[in-house]
């Protein structure tokens, strides 16, 4: 449900005087107690605002790093040693972002899944989702060039390994490749580039697509677990039957998740900040050394499943263009599934079984980009076991249920295959 803003008039002169030349109160009122949200929203919505949480988080904290970090290729890293070791409480704010770095993709694969399993992607809410993915592809970037800054090892062999992917592109490759890096390695005029971006530009990007995100769902109005849209059923004074104020009523079960989240947070930065080598690898407490290869060059874990469609397939263009393939294709999640039915709740077996799936070739596929798979196929087919040969039809295998997924869903719903329960006139209660 659209939101409509009534304009206040504030008893106060002075925020009387500001509210008639600039309505930010009007403004706030409209898209919080103003704006109705389904009575009905269950544990899967509280990751739209932690999304936010996190976000804020990552610019606060970087905003402190900053101050100390010198993008010099000479003295990145011994800069990131002075925040850890010198700097006061430095150590916490760089845990607290690069820990973040991690949660901020926990949260946002799980509030994607929240959207593919509720339909939050179909009509009216086509473009609420595309500027959630190129939320999601800003975010990538983000996270990537960020991760280069320290200047560690892995970072350095990172940056090389995923920039020439650009040089499968035919004719201009190469140069494309050179120019990115501004050198010939990743050199100082790779990490000026990626510091200028992770800092400024990407920043500024990603919170215009935010609140872009959030202004295309306050016109629409929210999706909810039953798929059903509450401006259809109003009283009457216009409200939505089935909807309550978002704020107080969610504003406080969101401050709850928060509290929540935060205390989990707490627990892995104070705690566990490397976890085991999956937020903060290893090798990158090793200074860049571009004649010492790292013994297993990956991504980060929120890459690796798409690390892994790249590696799954033999030749480098082909490679780039699947594992490419594979984030496009959920830009198209409105038009290829056909489906009269938004929630999963009263769509089909077949439907259930596919994203199911779908889940978990995802995690497969981080698995095998990983190298988890890797280490663990000697001890299940014994120590002569051909790990090269078994992690690849393995990686295949859950490369061709991922994308089977997309297709199963056009022709599953295209062509009627696909037997829906009866969707309520309006919401059901979680009981």
């Amino acid at each position: 449900m659209g939101t409509t803003m009534i304009r206040l008039h504030p008893k106060n002169r002075v925020l009387g005087w500001i509210e008639d030349r600039l309505p930010w109160l009007s403004f706030l009122s409209a898209h919080t107690t103003g704006y109705y949200a389904p009575k009905n929203f269950n544990l899967w919505y509280y990751f739209g605002s932690l999304a936010l949480v996190v976000l804020v988080n990552q610019i606060l904290t970087g905003i402190f790093l900053t101050m100390f970090y010198k993008p010099n290729a000479l003295e990145a890293f011994a800069s990131v040693e002075y925040i850890m070791r010198d700097v006061s409480w430095g150590w916490l704010i760089r845990y607290m972002h690069s820990t973040g770095a991690s949660l901020f993709f926990v949260v946002v694969y799980l509030h994607m899944f929240r959207g593919l399993m509720y339909g939050s992607y179909k009509k009216p809410r086509e473009l609420v989702w595309i500027i959630g993915m190129l939320i999601f592809l800003a975010l990538m970037a983000e996270a990537f060039m960020g991760y280069v800054l320290p200047w560690g090892n892995m970072s350095f062999w990172g940056a090389k390994v995923i920039i020439s992917l650009f040089g499968a592109i035919p004719v201009i490759g190469d140069s494309l490749v050179q120019w990115i890096m501004g050198d010939y390695l990743p050199a100082d005029a790779t990490l000026n580039r990626f510091f200028a971006l992770h800092v400024i530009a990407l920043p500024l990007v990603l919170l215009l697509l935010v609140v872009l995100h959030l202004g295309a769902l306050h016109e629409v109005g929210s999706n909810n677990p039953d798929g059903v849209e509450i401006k259809d059923k109003k009283k009457p004074d216009g409200t939505p039957l089935d909807g309550i104020a978002f704020h107080p009523y969610y504003t406080v079960k969101d401050l709850f998740g928060t509290g929540f989240f935060l205390l989990l947070a707490a627990f892995i930065i104070f705690y566990a900040p490397t976890f085991g080598g999956w937020f903060l690898e290893h090798d990158n407490f090793i200074p860049a050394n571009n004649l010492a290869t790292p013994e297993h060059i990956k991504p980060v874990w929120y890459f690796t499943p798409f690390y892994a469609m790249l590696r799954m397939i033999p030749a480098k263009l082909p490679g780039v263009i699947v594992m490419f393939a594979g984030i496009v294709l959920l830009f198209f999640m409105p038009w290829l599934d056909k489906g009269m039915v938004k929630s999963i709740r009263y769509r089909g077996l077949g439907y259930k079984v596919a994203l199911g799936l779908f889940a978990i070739s995802f995690v497969m596929l981080a698995a095998v980009g990983a190298g988890v798979t890797a280490e663990k196929i000697p001890e299940w087919f014994g120590a002569d076991a051909n790990v090269t040969t078994i992690e690849n039809a393995f990686g295949r295998f859950w490369l061709i249920v991922y994308f089977a997924f997309f297709a199963f869903l056009w022709i599953y719903t295209r062509f009627g295959f696909e037997k829906t329960k009866p969707v309520p006139d309006r919401v059901t209660t979680h009981a």
